[in-house]
């Protein structure tokens, strides 16, 4: 495909520090919005699901779609981003994300909620992948540190106040569950009104543009199948099963087509060309072992502090303040160090190496760890992943073209999803097994029956007797160390990858300003087009 050359225009001016404080306040309404959509309702699905009547495996699908949509979007979205006009792609991703929010809060039906979970979904993932890549577009990388905290904020306090609005809202009469829908819609539209007022991006027209839909469409039936195998496997179904063999060769299968596809598309959606760059392809790989040992490990937090430490919901969304914490400094300082500094390579080591030392320290909690050395465990884990997962992005977007810019980051956050939603899948099945295990092995020891059945599922502790609830107080807390345990070595890997990642000077111009040189060295085509079109020829 030939590039339309663009007319010739002054690169844009650097963006104030106010400027991109400004701009800063719309991102971070929308980022804010993204992660909400994923954690107020889990404290809510019980009542949801007893009022709609619905069934067990539809608590799994209200979950399920929301993050199948999400993380099944992000690489459309990324791509969509080096080609269409960002601030215009947030906006209508926010209002995707209304239209969602605004169904599920008035459904009636399961059905409906699903459908509006998926709507959700797709706008979240919009934000997730939009957010940072407009964040690299007006901020040069050189100064892209000073801004994390913002971000490392905005998703800490998402992450945790998430469970405790919805909490709030199921018990209080006059609100109720609905309004962990409602909730976020407030926030989406001040994002969409602060965007529009606030975020100066220049219209340029980057090149002809011709997306390639089927390659869009094998990539996310292709991720689908793949996701809908891990998050009901263990679950609605066994791993070893026909069920197992048709998702996993149905996903395997299109994303073998799609990989055929998308390397001879004019306008890939994934270019593959873009994992040559050593950088982007380790930092890839570091995301997806972050995404499993991380938030694969932490999403099981809230159950042990509620179930072996007979905690309530409020008091466990609290509980995990110290690793938050530990997140939001390390962030904050790190990132003005690089500013500082241009060195960045030390911190995603060291994070790396934090971040494992606070996993294998979770693996020896049980019923009896005090709070006090259970904070400093989840603090550790928190400083690690500050230094780490922010820092991966920043080292992939100063190693690409600015035209690639939304393809790269993407790439990251889709594979950083997906180690979240496979770790979740394949450690909650390792917690109900080794939950089973403990239980049997106790009620044998005691001499009594039915240890079998009382594994399955989480239990209602407040109807347990005193024997048998310590039992079950004693199985989370090991049950949940073990996964700590398992999910240790996929951080050590992820440190073993970023030892390999070349450190490189961060450039000193913003994704505007140096899409804008690339253009002109060009003739309008971007550095891509011209790789494509000598690869041709």
């Amino acid at each position: 495909m030939n590039a339309t050359p663009a007319p010739e225009q002054a690169p844009p001016a650097a963006m104030s520090n106010r400027q991109i404080l400004q701009a800063m306040s719309g991102l971070m309404a929308g980022m804010f919005v993204a992660i909400l959509a994923g954690t107020v309702v889990s404290n809510a699905l019980p009542r949801i699901i007893a009022d709609l009547g619905a069934s067990q495996s539809s608590y799994t699908w209200v979950v399920t779609a929301e993050l199948l949509a999400m993380t099944a979007t992000v690489p459309l979205w990324g791509k969509l981003s080096d080609l269409y006009n960002q601030k215009l792609l947030l906006q209508l991703s926010l209002g995707m994300f209304v239209v969602g929010s605004l169904l599920a809060g008035f459904s009636h039906e399961v059905g409906l909620l699903i459908f509006s979970r998926v709507a959700q979904g797709i706008g979240a993932g919009g934000l997730t992948a939009l957010a940072q890549v407009v964040m690299a577009a007006i901020i040069p990388p050189r100064q892209l540190g000073k801004y994390s905290g913002i971000f490392g904020a905005v998703f800490a306090v998402g992450t945790v106040a998430g469970p405790l609005i919805g909490g709030v809202l199921v018990d209080t009469s006059w609100l109720g569950w609905r309004w962990c829908f409602f909730i976020g819609v407030p926030f989406a539209l001040l994002a969409i009104v602060l965007l529009q007022r606030t975020l100066k991006l220049p219209a340029v027209r980057r090149r002809e543009v011709k997306i390639d839909f089927l390659g869009a469409f094998l990539i996310v039936a292709g991720i689908c199948a793949l996701l809908i195998w891990v998050s009901l496997a263990g679950n609605q179904f066994d791993w070893a099963s026909w069920q197992t063999a048709a998702l996993t060769g149905t996903g395997a299968v299109l994303l073998a087509v799609a990989v055929y596809v998308e390397s001879r598309a004019a306008e890939p959606v994934i270019p593959l060309d873009i994992f040559r760059n050593r950088t982007v392809t380790l930092t890839t790989v570091a995301s997806l072992l972050v995404g499993v040992a991380m938030f694969g490990g932490t999403v099981f937090l809230s159950q042990y502090f509620q179930v072996s430490l007979g905690k309530s919901a409020t008091v466990a969304g609290l509980m995990s303040l110290p690793m938050v914490l530990g997140l939001l400094v390390s962030s904050t300082v790190a990132g003005q160090i690089i500013s500082a500094t241009g060195k960045w390579k030390v911190y995603l080591v060291a994070g790396a190496a934090v971040m494992t030392a606070g996993l294998a320290l979770l693996s020896t909690i049980g019923r009896d760890t005090h709070f006090a050395l259970l904070s400093l465990y989840m603090a550790v884990l928190g400083v690690g992943v500050g230094m780490l997962m922010q820092n991966l992005v920043l080292a992939a977007q100063n190693d690409v073209p600015a035209a690639e810019l939304g393809a790269a980051t993407s790439v990251l956050s889709f594979f950083r999803s997906m180690g979240g939603t496979i770790g979740t899948s394949v450690l909650g099945a390792i917690l109900a097994n080794r939950v089973t295990e403990e239980i049997t092995k106790s009620v044998a020891e005691a001499g009594a029956a039915g240890g079998q059945s009382a594994g399955h599922g989480v239990p209602d502790m407040a109807t347990l007797p005193a024997p048998m609830r310590a039992i079950v107080e004693n199985a989370y807390g090991v049950a949940t160390a073990d996964l700590f345990l398992v999910a240790t070595p996929f951080a050590l890997l992820a440190l073993v990858a970023v030892l390999f990642v070349k450190e490189k000077p961060l450039k000193t111009t913003s994704g505007m300003e140096r899409l804008a040189e690339e253009s002109a060295r060009t003739g309008g085509a971007t550095p891509s087009d011209t790789d494509r079109a000598a690869q041709v020829g």
